[in-house]
């Protein structure tokens, strides 16, 4: 059995929360030892950090750039209070998700970036990394990188270019990867997969968002994107079996690799494992 980390899944989704426990005892089952779960607004930062104790897994805090429309100055405080007070929980990783979002059209550009810039700071004043969101966006994230430098973290569901992959594991970035390298169109996405270093990658579900092709079983589901089943951490080492084949490598090999990247990535998640509280 392999230890796989999936760096970023939402266990907090309503989609999960039925049968939440069942859904994380089988992913512990195949092999999945440890999630990763950002906030991404202020009103599920306690919830992130309940479900983390729960299972043995961990956390991280701040404001999505999707849910920045609703977002007010307050909530960047909220934020503030609730990493000042974790900041001495082992389990609470990173700021994020945080980023920035030009895919969705009606998104305020500069608010969205307010917040971004707002909460690397609080990631400098904390000496915390950061989990980032990335859409269409990995150049302006990139520029508010260099003035606002932080220690790193994760670029969660890279989807652009070689170039700007390299300028972000220049800035002390490792670069998530999950359900849509499984599509055989998503061609740009496997080559990168492939370049990129080994040094580079981490793995994710984005659970229970970005379902790997084979939860959609017929062109009509594709069509209408509906999947047939949930996107669960669970899937994580299936992903990883793609990946692996896609780089001609052993699955323990891209499982070892992966893994101490994303200890790398997440300095305290070292911590967790060398501590035994990783279950």
């Amino acid at each position: 059995m392999h230890f796989w980390i999936d760096t970023h899944c939402h266990l907090d989704a309503p989609e999960l929360r039925a049968d939440l426990d069942a859904v994380r005892e089988q992913a512990r089952e195949q092999g999945v030892a440890h999630c990763v779960l950002p906030a991404v607004d202020v009103h599920n930062l306690g919830t992130v950090r309940q479900l983390a104790h729960r299972f043995n897994d961990s956390y991280a805090l701040g404001i999505h750039p999707l849910y920045t429309p609703a977002a007010q100055p307050a909530d960047l405080q909220a934020v503030a209070d609730a990493l000042g007070q974790h900041h001495g929980d082992p389990r609470l990783l990173a700021v994020g998700e945080i980023g920035l979002d030009f895919f969705v059209p009606g998104l305020d550009a500069t608010k969205q970036e307010h917040f971004y810039r707002a909460q690397l700071q609080l990631a400098r004043q904390h000496q915390l990394p950061v989990i980032l969101h990335v859409r269409r966006s990995a150049d302006r994230l990139l520029k508010h990188l260099r003035e606002v430098p932080v220690a790193g973290g994760i670029a969660h569901a890279f989807n652009g270019s070689l170039q700007q992959a390299h300028a972000f594991v220049d800035l002390g970035f490792k670069l998530g990867f999950g359900g849509a390298v499984t599509y055989e169109r998503a061609l740009q996405l496997r080559r990168l997969v492939v370049q990129l270093p080994l040094s580079a990658l981490v793995l994710e579900t984005d659970s229970p968002d970005i379902p790997p092709h084979w939860l959609y079983t017929t062109a009509a589901e594709r069509a209408d994107g509906q999947a047939q089943g949930r996107n669960t951490p669970g899937e994580l080492p299936r992903m990883a079996a793609v990946v692996a084949q896609l780089r001609g490598m052993a699955v323990d090999e891209l499982a070892a690799a992966t893994c101490a990247n994303a200890l790398a990535a997440l300095p305290r998640l070292a911590g967790l494992v060398a501590s035994g509280s990783v279950a």
